[in-house]
């Protein structure tokens, strides 16, 4: 198993399995990597693509196709805004291949934009429709800034985005026009608590099995929409607090998330100080902690991204979480014991599995 880990300062790799790992790095380093993303090859290994935000060089995707040993980007950036557009790129926070559309992969970037690439992340261009949409002199930054962070395509025609704070928005016509969907989320902190638009959503994950099942964790609140990201309900009963940045579903079975709970706004650490992963296998019925392997005595954050959950050689997901104090922790079995991969990090801003 390898884990790429982007950080504040740099990339690095991590190999092995349970006890045993290995770490190698960096690449890029004093650069932020702020998201990544795998994709197969037929003929040899993954092609990993990196945002990266150098402050001299600004942001970018950089591309390796030999896991990291050496990389390759466009010499005027695979992202840029024209004059026109009245925007400048500053980080690229999410890389999403797209199943549904060969060789397409989408960039959700900061300022909140959307992108789309279809020669395999290598170019991008700007997805008009969202830049130009009505609401978006109305999308305000939240405290990590104004950025698209979570892309969902839910087939040929339809895609599914979040962002901070605008909420969720859904394209029913392959990004032609946007409409937001956020009923049942509330934005407490807004004069009116249920608007249609403007929620402070933090992550929105995709059930694997349950093509209408969505996920998702809100800035006080997590839910879950039964009619493909339209409507939601609350699932937050049970867990020991309903604010955090994580949500994970399951990849191989239908009902299964995780959630990495923190305090309240004033606070943001692990209640308690007991830093876990919270699992339901019943679509948010039911939740339970998991039994060893994370630390206590701890009051560090897992960021949005700095999580991944991938089909494990077994019947159990492995999950992998990153931390804010540089370590990061590895469970191959359904998130229920964790194992140390990597300690004394610069701050994990993602991790992603190949």
């Amino acid at each position: 198993m390898i884990v790429a880990i982007g950080t504040r300062k740099g990339l690095w790799f991590a190999e092995g399995a349970g006890t045993d790992w290995s770490l190698t790095g960096p690449s890029f380093p004093m650069s932020e990597v702020t998201a990544l993303s795998w994709q197969a090859s037929a003929d040899g290994p993954p092609t990993l693509l990196a945002g990266v935000m150098s402050p001299h060089w600004g942001a970018t995707v950089a591309r390796s196709t030999d896991l990291g040993k050496t990389w390759t980007q466009p010499e005027a950036g695979a992202i840029r805004f024209s004059p026109d557009d009245g925007g400048s790129l500053e980080r690229v926070w999410q890389l999403q291949p797209d199943p549904h559309r060969p060789g397409v992969v989408w960039a959700g970037c900061e300022p909140t934009s959307l992108w789309r690439s279809d020669d395999g992340g290598t170019s991008f261009s700007l997805v008009r429709s969202l830049w130009d949409h009505e609401h978006r002199p109305r999308w305000f930054p939240g405290f990590g800034g104004a950025a698209v962070h979570t892309v969902l395509p839910r087939d040929d025609s339809s895609i599914v985005i979040a962002m901070s704070t605008g909420g969720v928005y859904r394209s029913d016509d392959d990004g032609a026009s946007w409409r937001p969907t956020n009923t049942g989320i509330s934005a407490y902190f807004m004069p009116d608590p249920n608007p249609e638009f403007g929620q402070c959503v933090h992550k929105v994950a995709a059930d694997a099995v349950d093509g209408n099942r969505l996920y998702a964790q809100n800035h006080h609140g997590v839910y879950r929409s039964d009619d493909d990201g339209i409507t939601w309900t609350s699932i937050a009963e049970g867990l020991p607090s309903d604010f955090g940045f994580v949500m994970l579903a399951d990849p191989t079975r239908a009902g299964g998330a995780w959630a990495v709970p923190l305090t309240a706004d004033r606070e943001r650490i692990p209640p308690e100080g007991r830093l876990r992963a919270w699992h339901t296998s019943d679509a948010g019925a039911t939740w339970s902690p998991n039994t060893s392997g994370l630390p206590d005595q701890c009051w560090t954050v897992v960021l949005r991204d700095a999580a991944d959950v991938v089909a494990g050689d077994g019947d159990a997901a492995t999950v992998v979480i990153g931390t804010r104090d540089g370590c990061v922790y590895v469970s191959e079995d359904d998130g229920r014991s964790f194992a140390s991969a990597a300690v004394h990090l610069p701050d994990v801003l993602c991790v992603r599995v190949a």
